[in-house]
Parts: C-alpha cells; structure tokens; sequence
C-alpha cells in the first residue's frame, strides 16, 4: 500500500514537532543555566560545568522524533489515517515532554548552582519525563 499525502504529513509531523518541543525547551532551559552561571560568578563561587547536562536535558527528544519518524515511513501498511494520528500524536508528545524536561532543568540548574547539592535527585525528576518520550516512541513504532 503506498503511503498518502496523509500519511506523509503525519511521519513528518512526528519529527517536526519533536524537534519544535525541543526547541521551545531551550528556550526555557538555556537561560536558565546561564542564569545559574552567572549567579556562581557575581558570588565568586566555580560555575559547575554540569549546568551543561541541564541544558542540554531536551535534546534527546530529537532524536526519538527522528527515530519514530524513520520507522513510521516504514509502517506502509497502517492507514493515511493512522499515520497521521500515530505522528502528529507522537511527535505532540514528545514536544511536550522535552518542554517539560526543560522546565524542570531550569529549575534543576538554579538550584544546584545555588546550594551545590541534590544532582542525582534533579536528574532523576527530568528523567521520569524522559520516559514518557521514550515510551510514546516505542510504542508507537510497534504499532
């Protein structure tokens, strides 16, 4: 069966909107870990080079965007329709999740900068949004 316009703009939208999340994230996260770094130097405190990991925190949502988008061009025997729902539902969350991400690693970035303490539990908190976009990809490429 030959994928439709449909179909096409559902395995696009998978992508697309994965990437736009992420993008929105950094929009929430960067700041937020220069503003860490620049609240350790007008303290003469070292500026933790892990602030980094923070924001960078959204990216990954790229990739499962791209990873769903590959497997779902593969799916042709699903529906236009079902292509359609499968990205464009996907791709929303996993926009959704790298915004959540980011905002959770700018909060993560202002308070390990402040108090230097508590990274392992920060990390976790942004990972559990993380699963959520790696459980919509996979479960949608099994579909």
């Amino acid at each position: 069966m030959e994928v439709g316009f449909l179909g096409e703009l559902g395995i696009a939208a998978s992508f697309g909107l994965a990437s736009i999340g992420a993008a929105i994230g950094m929009i929430a996260n960067g700041p937020a870990a220069i503003g860490a770094w620049k609240k350790c130097y007008i303290q003469k405190k070292p500026a933790p080079f892990i602030l980094l990991v923070f924001a960078a925190t959204c990216l990954t949502n790229v990739i499962y965007g791209f990873i769903t988008m590959f497997m779902l061009a593969g799916k042709t025997t699903l529906s236009d329709g079902r292509l359609l729902g499968l990205g464009v539902g996907t791709g929303l969350c996993i926009a959704i999740v790298a915004y959540t991400q980011a905002k959770c690693a700018a909060a993560a970035a202002d308070a390990y900068a402040e108090t230097g303490q508590g990274l392992s539990n920060y990390l976790m908190v942004i990972g559990i949004a993380e699963t959520i976009g790696l459980f919509a990809m996979v479960f949608t490429i099994i579909q």
